[in-house]
């Protein structure tokens, strides 16, 4: 399931610091509005262990898609709110340090790609339980034919939280459009 797509523009991104990392951080009012929506509108549903995956898609011209970031999360539902904050926090500030030298890995994107936040969900929770559920539409995302090419970057585990990063890119083998 997806928001809905959108397209940044140049300079729609600044370095700044967070936990001493340098993270990218969205400069534009409604991206920044966009990207909080999306994270905040999954929040109960990872909470409750619905989202197996949270995908960044990149699409050409042609809304193929040319690379995925994938996170694939894991969450301890027997922890309750009983969650060490700085555990949490330190691992994911080794993640956030990961993630900013994985940029060579990643392609070089078309001038006129744009790109989505996509949650693929173990069970798609029911409209008539949440009106959180209503921002949510399935999606209608191109898939490749072929298996992708799987690059991991990171893993992390700090009960109750685990967390997947890999990167996916089209099959050498995968049919042009």
């Amino acid at each position: 399931m997806d928001r809905k797509d959108n397209q940044s523009p140049q300079g729609a991104f600044e370095r700044r610091r967070y936990t001493n990392i340098v993270v990218q951080k969205a400069r534009h009012p409604q991206l920044k509005e966009y990207i909080h929506d999306a994270v905040n509108g999954l929040l109960p549903f990872i909470q409750k262990g619905l989202v197996e995956r949270v995908a960044v898609l990149f699409f050409d011209s042609e809304s193929i898609p040319v690379e995925r970031f994938i996170f694939k999360l894991t969450l301890n539902q027997s922890y309750g709110t009983k969650v060490d904050d700085a555990d949490l926090e330190f691992a994911l500030r080794s993640f956030l340090i990961k993630l900013s030298v994985s940029e060579p890995l990643t392609k070089v994107l078309p001038r006129d790609c744009r790109w989505e936040i996509t949650a693929y969900f173990r069970s798609l929770p029911q409209a008539s339980t949440s009106k959180d559920a209503e921002l949510w539409i399935p999606t209608d995302t191109m898939q490749w034919q072929q298996p992708p090419l799987i690059t991991p970057i990171k893993s992390m585990s700090s009960e109750p939280l685990g967390v997947q990063l890999y990167l996916e890119h089209p099959s050498l083998s995968e049919p042009k459009a």
